[in-house]
């Protein structure tokens, strides 16, 4: 599964970064690396952005960032 497609309210460890290069880079820079838990706060009403907790601070993804993470 991967995060974009997670409901509001759950939480999910992460489970794969995909990708390469700078992109993957960033979002490991944000603090989201493997087995750490992602609580899903909400989501726009469009899909995007999704907004995230993630080590005790919140965050806000693309909806194409949120692609490229493998969850749990």
């Amino acid at each position: 599964m991967k995060l974009n497609e997670v409901k509001v309210g759950e939480s999910v460890k992460v489970k794969k970064i995909e990708g390469s290069g700078a992109l993957k880079r960033r979002i490991m820079d944000m603090g989201i690396v493997k087995d750490v838990e992602i609580y899903v706060r909400k989501v726009a009403p469009l899909g995007d952005p999704i907004e995230v907790k993630v080590r005790g601070y919140e965050l806000s993804l693309r909806k194409e960032d949120a692609k490229m993470i493998e969850v749990f």
